[in-house]
């Protein structure tokens, strides 16, 4: 078998796992210390990084975002007679996963295939996801009774890539008609491909495993993943077009090292190069969520008006017929009935693998059951063996 791809199998419920937002002011506070828990951080100081949730009445979009999507899923399934319900669950806010896992048992479902909102290979976009499904099964008594499967990671997925591809085209054409206008039809512009920033560590665990230590550009799936996606974009928008991979919403303790260079910090760069204007790709994300709206849209926005730069942000993939369409097909990857073998990718990275080893995306702060990919069985972490079809990540 190609140890990228495990045996289709029949499923009778489609899991949409996501990260969840709080839903008004009151909200706020718990779902930080939710999305922190276990890190002893005060209120105190919770409440200095609430700010931008605030601002919005304390209204994270994307829950309303993932309301559209799963209602997107629903219609794209119904177009091809799939007779797969969505549910949805989210990590740190309702509806929380283990009620969602417990209602889905209630109702009869005995196989579920997760599909989550995350697409890259890292500790907090995969294994995490997979730590509290196995943490949820353990704690609500359904190891053995429940299993959930999980999707191959999804970066370089045409259904993912192809909206990126529409809206950087777009938003390259939008900068150079505004500079044009402004009399500067020659000044250089610049892509910034940007995505949410993580600990170096975390970084430099991506992707690795003790069974099969694959070498990665600039030493992590997780970049390499980035890098090779907006190349893909690159060669298809304008080949000659200068661009660069930046990160966004950094948190945590000043002393540990995140990935760089901030957005904000390469704005500055670039306009002292002497560039004109930028347009910026929310490469990292699905959806205009609060860490779009506020650290591109807000942030990095105003950073462009000081900064004298011509700005515009291309859109994420959302609801967008191609993604939706893509997303379902991911689901036909694995399942008997309108199963489709064929596995586009659009990097030589993919596509990527079904099912972790062990050791791959390592949890720093301790090890904690995950699932795998074959049965509902959490103990000792249960990445899949090689003969079961395992992978260096997820």
């Amino acid at each position: 078998m190609n140890n990228r791809v495990v045996e289709p199998a029949q499923y009778d419920a489609i899991l949409l796992a996501s990260f969840g937002g709080p839903e008004g002011q009151d909200d706020v506070l718990p779902f930080l210390r939710n999305v922190t828990r276990g890190r002893g951080i005060p209120d105190e100081r919770l409440e200095e990084v609430s700010h931008h949730y605030r601002a919005n009445g304390g209204i994270s979009p994307i829950n309303a975002q993932n309301r559209a999507l799963k209602a997107a899923l629903e219609a794209e399934l119904a177009v091809r007679n799939i007779e797969l319900p969505v549910l949805w669950g989210n990590r740190n806010w309702d509806p929380y996963i283990p009620a969602v896992l417990q209602d889905a048992y209630e109702a009869g479902h005995r196989r579920l295939l997760m599909l989550t909102t995350s697409v890259y290979s890292c500790y907090s976009s995969c294994r995490q996801y997979r730590e509290d499904i196995g943490i949820a099964l353990t704690e609500t008594g359904l190891d053995g009774k429940l299993a959930v499967d999980k999707i191959r990671q999804y970066f370089d997925h045409p259904g993912f890539v192809e909206p990126f591809i529409e809206g950087t085209a777009a938003s390259l054409a939008k900068v150079k008609a505004e500079l044009a206008a402004a009399g500067k039809s020659d000044a250089p512009v610049h892509v910034m491909f940007a995505t949410h920033s993580i600990p170096t560590r975390d970084a430099e665990a991506a992707g690795r495993s003790e069974l099969q230590p694959l070498v990665f550009e600039q030493d992590s799936a997780y970049v390499a993943q980035h890098l090779a996606n907006a190349e893909a974009i690159m060669a298809r928008v304008d080949p000659d077009q200068k661009w660069s991979l930046v990160y966004q919403s950094r948190s945590g303790a000043p002393h540990v090292p995140w990935l760089e260079p901030d957005i904000n910090d390469a704005l500055a760069e670039q306009a002292a190069a002497g560039v004109a204007g930028v347009v910026v790709v929310p490469l990292g994300f699905i959806s205009d969520h609060m860490e779009v709206l506020w650290d591109l849209d807000t942030e990095a926005k105003e950073t462009c008006a000081e900064l004298g730069l011509a700005f515009d942000r291309a859109p994420t993939p959302s609801t967008h017929q191609k993604f939706v369409e893509g997303l379902v097909d991911l689901i036909c990857e694995r399942t008997i009935e309108n199963h489709i073998a064929e596995r586009p990718a659009m990097t030589k990275l993919g596509p990527w693998f079904d099912v972790c080893n062990p050791g791959c995306c390592a949890n720093f702060r301790g090890e904690k059951p995950a699932i795998s990919e074959v049965g509902s069985t959490v103990g000792s972490l249960c990445e899949a063996s090689p003969a079961q079809g395992g992978s260096q990540t997820s």
